[in-house]
C-alpha cells in the first residue's frame, strides 16, 4: 500500500471510532512518506486522545 492509501484507511478507521487502528495506519503512512498529511492527522489524534483519555492513553 502507498502512504496515501494508509492515510485514507486511517481516516476511515478514525471515522468509525477505531482510533488504535487509525493511529497504526497514520504511523505507517508517515514511515513511507514523512511529508504525508498522516503526520499531522496522527499528531491531532494523539492530542485528542491525550485530552479525553488521559488514563487510557500514554504516548
Amino acid at each position: 500500500m502507498t502512504a496515501q492509501e494508509y492515510y485514507q484507511q486511517g481516516n476511515a478507521f478514525r471515522k468509525a471510532g477505531s482510533f488504535h487502528e487509525a493511529i497504526n495506519c497514520y504511523i505507517e503512512a508517515a514511515r513511507l512518506d514523512p511529508d504525508s498529511p498522516a503526520v499531522e492527522a496522527k499528531r491531532m489524534l494523539d492530542d485528542i486522545m491525550n485530552f479525553y483519555c488521559k488514563d487510557l492513553y500514554n504516548p
